[in-house]
């Protein structure tokens, strides 16, 4: 399979809902699906891979992703500058996404240098890091046929618990805290999670997690955007975070 290419209110779980949330982990993607009080853990090396996989185990509806998606030509996304003012003290979790001149830049310096002659402002080692992913993503959602929306982690727990969370979810008070918040929503994690469970970290299954429950919202139309309406930029791709 050609990589980029095409492939096939309450918390009250409903009966034939099956969802997916997406995070980026070290080996490639994990997927947390739900269905009804039902999750499947999922992981591949590439996003169509992924979603192949979990439909593979029955339709899904909504895909929950933590990846920019909609990608900017001169100014920093309205999505990005929002989700940094919801999280509050997790601000610096929210990285403003490049121009996407920059991120086809082959090096990081060059990225930096057409990104700060566009925007004024550089690009970050960790957002440059994740360009491969981010284009995987963003050729992907251009020719599937399942519902794609983009979440950030961080935004979403700030919605589940009502308020921006403090702790970090790499200590173990705050994977614990978030792994009880899901808990209360349905989404019940098993310590043994097959294959996934050894190839994600902590954070990575807890984000995919959320991006699931966010992708719960949006299949019951519970969701709401950020922007709304969603910007568009030249790719003609919907530009929101959902939460």
């Amino acid at each position: 399979m050609a990589r980029g290419g095409c492939a096939g209110g309450d918390d009250v779980p409903v009966a034939g809902e099956r969802v997916l949330g997406v995070d980026a982990c070290k080996p490639g993607w994990i997927g947390i699906a739900l269905n009804g009080e039902t999750t499947t853990a999922y992981t591949a090396t590439h996003i169509d891979e992924l979603v192949a996989a979990a439909h593979a185990g029955g339709p899904i509806e909504v895909v929950a992703i933590d990846m920019p998606i909609g990608l900017p030509d001169a100014r920093p996304r309205r999505a990005d500058l929002l989700a940094r003012a919801a999280v509050g003290p997790r601000r610096s979790s929210v990285f403003t996404t490049p121009v996407r001149a920059a991120l086809e830049a082959a090096h990081h310096a060059t990225a930096v240098a057409i990104n700060r002659k566009i925007t004024g402002a550089g690009v970050s080692a960790q957002a440059f890091a994740l360009r491969h992913k981010l284009l995987e993503v963003d050729a992907w959602v251009r020719c599937t046929d399942t519902r794609v929306v983009e979440v950030h982690p961080e935004v979403s727990f700030a919605t589940l618990a009502g308020t921006p969370l403090t702790e970090r979810k790499i200590t173990w008070t705050g994977a614990v805290h978030r792994r009880r918040l899901l808990a209360e929503a349905g989404i019940r994690l098993d310590d043994d999670l097959g294959p996934a469970g050894s190839a994600a970290a902590i954070d990575d299954v807890l984000d995919a997690a959320i991006a699931a429950w966010t992708a719960r919202r949006v299949a019951r139309s519970e969701a709401h955007p950020m922007p709304d309406p969603p910007e568009v930029f030249s790719d003609g791709i919907s530009c929101a975070i959902w939460t």
